[in-house]
This record gives C-alpha cells, sequence and structure tokens, in this order.
C-alpha cells in the first residue's frame, strides 16, 4: 500500500522516516519529494508498504504525530491521474 505523509520537518531523512514507518511492518521505499530547483525538501512524501493491514496500522498510529513540532499528516496515497500532468 502507497502512503502520503505530509507536514514533515525539513530535517527529516529518508531513513528516518523508514525506521518510523518500519515500527509497523515492511517499508520497501520512502520517497520525500524536494524542489526541483533547490533540492530542498518539500515537506511531504511517500511510504510503501508490503501489507496493506502494516500499512493501516502506521497510519492509525502516526497521523497526528507530533514530530520536531510539526503534526504529521499520514493516509492511503490518491492515484496520481497521468493525464492532468501534461505540461505544455
Amino acid at each position: 500500500m502507497n502512503l502520503f505523509v505530509g507536514n514533515i520537518p525539513t530535517t527529516t531523512t529518508e531513513k528516518e522516516i523508514e525506521v518510523m514507518f518500519g515500527n509497523f511492518g515492511a517499508v520497501t521505499e520512502v520517497k520525500i519529494i524536494k524542489d526541483r530547483f533547490t533540492g530542498e525538501p518539500r515537506g511531504f512524501g511517500f511510504v510503501r508498504m508490503v501489507s496493506d493491514e502494516e500499512a493501516k496500522a502506521a497510519i492509525r498510529a502516526l497521523n497526528n504525530k507530533k514530530i520536531d513540532g510539526k503534526t504529521l499528516i499520514v493516509s492511503v496515497a490518491k492515484a496520481q491521474n497521468r493525464s492532468a500532468k501534461k505540461r505544455f
């Protein structure tokens, strides 16, 4: 299951997110989205977990959890509509 993680402190690393979510099950991928021009984290990312049940447990435990003064937002990621991203 692919999870959306929002309101991530800019000092948090992908490894830290992996460990945090790994407490609830197997994590296959962590991606913190960065600004394409500056390379700075944009404050959100995605975590892919093997088991839907483990992912749901992570959502219950980590959604609204405070990390470095910020409250995480954790939910099931919505499917991206690729056709809406066309750039001219």
